[in-house]
């Protein structure tokens, strides 16, 4: 899915690194507790997160993702935004709670990461 559609889907508002728009994700995860997305998020992931630190954006190059999406309003830092622009990494601001966000980009195609069972 393009970054331009899931920015269309949450009606979110670009922060940063708008000419990224066109860059394609494959799946999508939700979470605040950045160890969970170090452990199961591959394949160039969206990160929806109400977490605003620079961890995330730090998680977020790790895992070489190309774009964050903060839910509830949440606005990054300036350090944050810097961080961001440095890797190229497209961050997003939907005024959407994380449980609705997820839903609307899952029953429109974005799948999230399988976890094996133990």
């Amino acid at each position: 899915m393009k970054i331009s559609t899931i920015k269309d889907l949450l009606k979110a508002e670009v922060i940063c690194c708008e000419e990224s728009l066109g860059l394609h994700v494959y799946s999508a995860c939700g979470s605040d507790m950045m160890s969970d997305v170090l452990a199961y998020v591959k394949d160039q992931a969206v990160l929806m997160t109400g977490l605003v630190n620079s961890q995330v954006i730090r998680t977020a190059e790790m895992m070489d993702m190309k774009c964050i999406v903060f839910v509830r309003s949440k606005m990054p830092t300036a350090e944050m935004i810097e961080l961001a622009k440095e890797s190229n990494i497209v961050l997003l601001a939907t005024p959407k709670r994380m449980y609705e966000a997820c839903g609307i980009l899952y029953s429109n195609g974005l799948v999230g990461n399988r976890v094996k069972n133990a």
